[in-house]
């Protein structure tokens, strides 16, 4: 056994309290999250993100993509991105009768988050613990002018939300390889980690296109692609792109993998994309990804197609095709 969790220590020592009954929602727990200490018949996780949504699913938890009814009390999983943190403090104190518990590692801003708390609403004494904190808002507090999840438009008139990769404005990568692809990619086309719908929208613009399939983990993006791309030839798909597999095999596949689970670099997402795309498409077909310099991927792409090149490069980024993929494993 390893050492507690910070919410098991914090429970086992009585610094926060569970309410004897009623239901536990859990918001963004990541896969390596603890929920040992909580009873599990009461658990409601909430989460957008499939990988997560299915790793506590086949747990047996309760899971949803967002809050449903009440709750006796709410633990906050602060994410890396402090907008979105924003955002789960503020469903969760909405929809909670007793207090928030809200749980982070310093590495992803809890102290920044706790601060902001405190100018709020009333915050019980934090418990550090392994790199991080954890501390309870007072039932009652209300924190839904610090933001909004309607949505914020962004350049060219597309709609992001806080969280979501490139909330900001568009992704200068994925920007590079829209303007670098070819007048012609097929029929059918695939964008994996599709987002929020940039590339998507800009396949789009080709006529010759009469599918395109969006696949995208986070069901917060999800949600703002169907709404940048409204266009009855995408099909939005809300799966891990890791383990997706189309009902036929596409003419084109483009894509900007993330590289990243949380704060911890893990190229081997983006080499199980590569092997998703070998696998989506037809024996003919192209992969056409952007990727930043200094990750080496054409290795993996050697493995899985037979034919490979960079079409274009800067010191930050390259945009790298590879067409007909092998059957091989690899």
């Amino acid at each position: 056994m390893g050492a507690p969790s910070r919410l098991s220590l914090a429970v086992e020592t009585g610094a926060v309290d569970l309410p004897e009954s009623g239901r536990i929602a859990v918001f963004m727990p990541r896969v390596d999250t603890d929920l040992s200490v909580l009873p599990a018949e009461r658990v409601h996780v909430v989460t957008p993100l499939k990988p997560d949504f299915d790793h506590f699913a086949a747990r047996g938890f309760d899971c949803a993509v967002a809050p449903e009814g009440r709750y006796a009390t709410s633990v906050v999983c602060v994410p890396r991105a402090k907008p979105l943190a924003r955002v789960l403090i503020a469903q969760a104190t909405h929809v909670t009768d007793g207090p928030v518990i809200v749980d982070g590692e310093k590495t992803d801003g809890v102290e920044s988050i706790l601060k902001e708390c405190r100018r709020h609403a009333a915050v019980g004494a934090p418990l550090s613990k392994a790199h991080g904190k954890i501390f309870t808002i007072e039932a009652g507090s209300d924190f839904s002018k610090l933001t909004a999840r309607d949505g914020v438009e962004i350049a060219d008139g597309f709609v992001t939300v806080p969280g979501v990769f490139s909330a900001d404005g568009i992704d200068p990568a994925s920007r590079w390889l829209a303007d670098c692809l070819p007048g012609t990619l097929g029929a059918h086309v695939v964008d994996l980690g599709g987002g929020w719908g940039y590339l998507a929208a800009r396949v789009l613009e080709r006529d010759s296109v009469t599918r395109l399939d969006l696949v995208e983990a986070d069901h917060s993006a999800l949600d703002c692609a169907r709404r940048n791309v409204a266009d009855p030839r995408a099909v939005f798909h809300w799966a891990d792109v890791t383990t997706w597999q189309p009902d036929t095999r596409a003419d084109s596949v483009v894509m900007n993998p993330p590289f990243h689970t949380g704060r911890i670099a893990d190229p081997d997402l983006g080499r199980a994309f590569i092997a998703t795309a070998a696998r989506a498409l037809k024996p003919s077909g192209t992969l056409w990804m952007v990727a930043n310099r200094h990750l080496l991927y054409e290795a993996t792409l050697t493995q899985r197609f037979r034919h490979v090149d960079e079409i274009a490069g800067n010191a930050r980024f390259k945009i790298l095709r590879a067409r007909h993929p092998s059957r091989k494993p690899g």
